[in-house]
Protein backbone atom coordinates (compact mmCIF):
# COMPACT_ATOMS: atom_id res chain seq x y z
CA UNK A 1 0.00 0.00 0.00
CA UNK A 2 1.45 3.37 -0.88
CA UNK A 3 1.71 6.63 0.65
CA UNK A 4 -1.70 8.26 -1.68
CA UNK A 5 -3.89 5.16 -1.04
CA UNK A 6 -3.58 5.40 2.90
CA UNK A 7 -4.10 9.21 2.68
CA UNK A 8 -6.97 8.43 0.51
CA UNK A 9 -8.43 6.04 2.93
CA UNK A 10 -7.99 8.10 6.07
CA UNK A 11 -9.41 10.50 4.49
CA UNK A 12 -12.58 9.12 3.24
CA UNK A 13 -12.79 7.93 6.71
CA UNK A 14 -12.92 11.24 8.16
CA UNK A 15 -15.12 12.36 5.21
CA UNK A 16 -17.66 9.68 6.33
CA UNK A 17 -17.53 9.93 10.08
CA UNK A 18 -16.61 13.63 11.14
CA UNK A 19 -20.00 15.37 10.45
CA UNK A 20 -21.67 12.64 13.10
CA UNK A 21 -18.61 12.85 15.48
CA UNK A 22 -18.66 16.36 15.49
CA UNK A 23 -22.83 16.63 15.77
CA UNK A 24 -22.10 13.87 18.94
CA UNK A 25 -19.43 15.55 20.35
CA UNK A 26 -21.58 19.38 20.36
CA UNK A 27 -24.45 17.43 21.80
CA UNK A 28 -22.45 15.08 24.93
CA UNK A 29 -20.59 18.61 25.35
CA UNK A 30 -23.67 20.60 26.06
CA UNK A 31 -25.87 18.38 27.72
CA UNK A 32 -22.70 17.76 30.22
CA UNK A 33 -21.70 21.05 31.11
CA UNK A 34 -25.14 22.45 30.79
CA UNK A 35 -26.60 20.18 33.18
CA UNK A 36 -23.78 20.64 35.78
CA UNK A 37 -25.02 24.45 36.16
CA UNK A 38 -28.60 23.32 37.71
CA UNK A 39 -26.88 20.84 39.91
CA UNK A 40 -24.62 23.23 41.68
CA UNK A 41 -21.54 21.97 40.45
CA UNK A 42 -20.42 23.94 37.29
CA UNK A 43 -17.07 25.64 37.59
CA UNK A 44 -18.48 28.11 35.06
CA UNK A 45 -20.93 29.61 37.86
CA UNK A 46 -19.28 32.29 39.52
CA UNK A 47 -18.37 33.89 35.85
CA UNK A 48 -22.06 33.50 34.65
CA UNK A 49 -23.15 34.89 37.96
CA UNK A 50 -20.83 38.20 37.53
CA UNK A 51 -22.20 38.36 34.17
CA UNK A 52 -26.08 38.06 34.79
CA UNK A 53 -26.82 40.96 37.26
CA UNK A 54 -28.34 43.35 34.61
CA UNK A 55 -30.78 40.58 33.74
CA UNK A 56 -34.35 41.20 34.81
CA UNK A 57 -36.90 39.29 36.36
CA UNK A 58 -34.44 36.22 38.71
CA UNK A 59 -31.38 36.20 40.65
CA UNK A 60 -28.06 34.91 39.61
CA UNK A 61 -28.59 31.52 40.52
CA UNK A 62 -31.79 31.20 38.67
CA UNK A 63 -30.09 32.67 35.34
CA UNK A 64 -27.44 29.51 35.75
CA UNK A 65 -29.83 27.01 36.19
CA UNK A 66 -31.97 28.41 32.92
CA UNK A 67 -28.59 29.25 31.18
CA UNK A 68 -27.70 25.03 31.92
CA UNK A 69 -30.97 23.46 31.10
CA UNK A 70 -30.87 25.94 27.74
CA UNK A 71 -27.79 24.07 27.35
CA UNK A 72 -28.79 21.09 27.90
CA UNK A 73 -31.62 21.54 25.21
CA UNK A 74 -29.00 22.47 23.10
CA UNK A 75 -27.39 19.03 23.31
CA UNK A 76 -29.74 17.08 23.15
CA UNK A 77 -31.29 19.28 19.67
CA UNK A 78 -27.42 18.07 18.32
CA UNK A 79 -28.01 14.36 18.97
CA UNK A 80 -30.83 14.03 16.07
CA UNK A 81 -30.61 15.07 12.52
CA UNK A 82 -34.22 16.30 12.82
CA UNK A 83 -33.77 18.89 15.32
CA UNK A 84 -30.34 20.59 13.90
CA UNK A 85 -31.93 23.91 12.88
CA UNK A 86 -33.25 23.80 16.03
CA UNK A 87 -29.90 22.93 18.00
CA UNK A 88 -28.16 25.75 15.77
CA UNK A 89 -30.21 28.55 16.76
CA UNK A 90 -30.34 27.88 20.43
CA UNK A 91 -26.68 28.06 19.91
CA UNK A 92 -26.59 31.11 18.22
CA UNK A 93 -28.56 32.53 20.91
CA UNK A 94 -26.33 31.41 23.42
CA UNK A 95 -22.79 32.40 22.33
CA UNK A 96 -24.32 36.04 22.65
CA UNK A 97 -24.18 35.30 26.51
CA UNK A 98 -21.55 33.45 26.43
CA UNK A 99 -19.14 36.06 24.64
CA UNK A 100 -20.41 38.99 27.22
CA UNK A 101 -18.10 38.31 29.83
CA UNK A 102 -15.20 39.07 27.27
CA UNK A 103 -16.96 42.97 27.05
CA UNK A 104 -18.42 43.12 30.85
CA UNK A 105 -15.58 41.28 32.39
CA UNK A 106 -12.35 42.43 30.92
CA UNK A 107 -10.57 42.13 34.35
CA UNK A 108 -11.34 38.50 34.62
CA UNK A 109 -11.12 37.48 31.24
CA UNK A 110 -7.78 39.21 30.54
CA UNK A 111 -4.60 39.49 32.06
CA UNK A 112 -4.03 43.05 33.52
CA UNK A 113 -2.48 44.99 31.34
CA UNK A 114 -2.80 42.71 28.60
CA UNK A 115 -6.23 43.21 26.67
CA UNK A 116 -7.01 42.38 24.23
CA UNK A 117 -4.32 39.88 23.32
CA UNK A 118 -3.87 37.69 26.51
CA UNK A 119 -7.03 36.16 27.91
CA UNK A 120 -7.17 34.37 31.41
CA UNK A 121 -7.76 30.57 31.70
CA UNK A 122 -11.81 32.03 31.87
CA UNK A 123 -10.96 34.09 28.64
CA UNK A 124 -9.87 31.08 26.72
CA UNK A 125 -12.83 29.17 28.07
CA UNK A 126 -14.60 31.59 26.78
CA UNK A 127 -12.49 32.45 23.32
CA UNK A 128 -12.86 28.52 22.74
CA UNK A 129 -16.23 28.59 21.70
CA UNK A 130 -15.31 30.35 18.44
CA UNK A 131 -14.69 26.39 17.61
CA UNK A 132 -17.86 25.37 19.08
CA UNK A 133 -19.76 27.58 16.18
CA UNK A 134 -17.40 26.27 13.78
CA UNK A 135 -18.28 22.80 14.03
CA UNK A 136 -21.81 23.96 14.54
CA UNK A 137 -21.77 25.94 11.45
CA UNK A 138 -20.06 22.54 9.56
CA UNK A 139 -22.93 19.93 11.16
CA UNK A 140 -25.90 22.52 10.21
CA UNK A 141 -24.27 23.29 6.81
CA UNK A 142 -25.52 19.55 6.19
CA UNK A 143 -29.71 19.80 7.66
CA UNK A 144 -30.19 20.07 3.31
CA UNK A 145 -27.84 17.15 1.95
CA UNK A 146 -28.70 13.84 0.92
CA UNK A 147 -26.09 12.77 3.12
CA UNK A 148 -27.32 14.57 5.97
CA UNK A 149 -25.31 12.66 9.55
CA UNK A 150 -21.76 12.31 7.25
CA UNK A 151 -22.55 8.31 7.01
CA UNK A 152 -23.43 7.36 3.34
Amino acid sequence: MNFDEIDRGISDFMGRWGILVARLSLGIIFIWFGILKPLGISAAEPLVIATVPWLPFFEGQTWVSIIGWWEVLIGVAFLFQRTIRIAVGLLAMQMVGTFLPLVVLPEVTFQAGHMPYAPTMEGQYIIKNLMIISAALVVGGTVRSKTRTGVS
